[in-house]
C-alpha cells in the first residue's frame, strides 16, 4: 500500500515500511505524521507482523521535518501582535504535542521496530529512529541533532529517547554543536547495532534479522 510519504509491503509476517519521498530528502510532510501512527497501529492492532523494519529511499534517510510546509503566513485579521504571538505558540505547541504522539506509535508497538539508516539522519529523523527497538546503518550514515543549527530544539522526543541509548554528556555535545555523528562513532556507543557496506547489504541484512 502506498501513502503520500511511505510504501507499505508484508510478507513473511515482516511489514516493511519504506520512506519514499527522495526527491525531498524524505523530509517530514503533514501527511508523514498523519500516517505513520497508522501504518503502525494498524500492523500492530491486527497482528498482522511479527516485526516492522523502516528504510528509506534515495541517498538520505530523512532529512528531519519539512519546515516549508509547516510554515504559517501573515495574519490576516486586525488582531493586535501580542494576540498573533499568543496564537502562534498556542499552534506551534500543539503541533509539537501532536508529532511527539505520532513517533511514540513505535515506542508502544508491541512487536519489534528495526531502522535501516543511510546517508543523512537528520533533526527529526533522530527523533524516529531513536523511538524504534534497534538500529543499523551503512558506513556513510550519519546522526545529527541538526535543530541547533537553524535556532530551535529538539522538541519531538529526541532527548528522552537518546538518553536512554548513549551516554547523556555525548547526547548534550550533539544537542549543542549540531555536528555530525559518524556510524562509526554511533556503533562504537550503542545508537546502532551494525554497520553494513552499502544500502542493499543493509536492507537485505535487517530484514533477515526481523525473520
Amino acid at each position: 500500500m502506498d501513502y503520500e510519504s511511505f510504501s507499505v509491503k508484508i510478507e513473511d509476517r515482516i511489514a516493511h515500511i519504506v520512506l519514499t519521498r527522495p526527491e525531498k530528502r524524505n523530509s517530514m510532510i503533514p501527511a508523514f505524521w498523519r500516517d505513520l501512527p497508522a501504518i503502525v497501529e494498524g500492523i500492530d492492532g491486527y497482528a498482522k507482523a511479527r516485526a516492522i523494519v523502516i528504510s528509506s529511499t534515495g541517498p538520505h534517510f530523512c532529512a528531519g521535518m519539512d519546515l516549508a510546509s509547516f510554515g504559517g503566513g501573515a495574519v490576516q485579521d486586525q488582531t493586535t501582535a501580542r494576540t498573533a504571538r499568543i496564537r502562534h505558540g498556542a499552534s506551534f505547541y500543539d503541533g509539537a504535542l501532536h508529532m511527539q504522539r505520532s513517533l511514540s506509535c513505535l515506542e508502544a508497538c508491541r512487536i519489534p521496530v528495526l531502522a535501516a539508516v543511510q546517508g543523512g539522519c537528520i533533526g527529526g529523523g533522530v527523533d524516529m529512529v531513536s523511538a524504534c527497538d534497534m538500529r543499523y546503518a551503512t558506513e556513510d550514515a550519519y546522526f545529527t541533532i541538526f535543530e541547533i543549527n537553524i535556532g530551535m530544539t529538539a522538541d519531538v522526543g529526541t532527548f528522552p529517547r537518546l538518553c536512554k541509548l548513549i551516554p547523556e554528556g555525548i547526547v548534550r555535545e550533539l544537542a549543542y554543536t549540531g555536528r555530525r555523528m559518524s556510524a562509526g562513532e554511533a556503533k562504537e556507543v550503542g545508537l546502532v547495532n551494525r554497520v553494513y557496506a552499502d544500502q542493499e547489504a543493509m536492507v537485505e541484512g535487517v530484514l533477515e534479522i526481523a525473520r
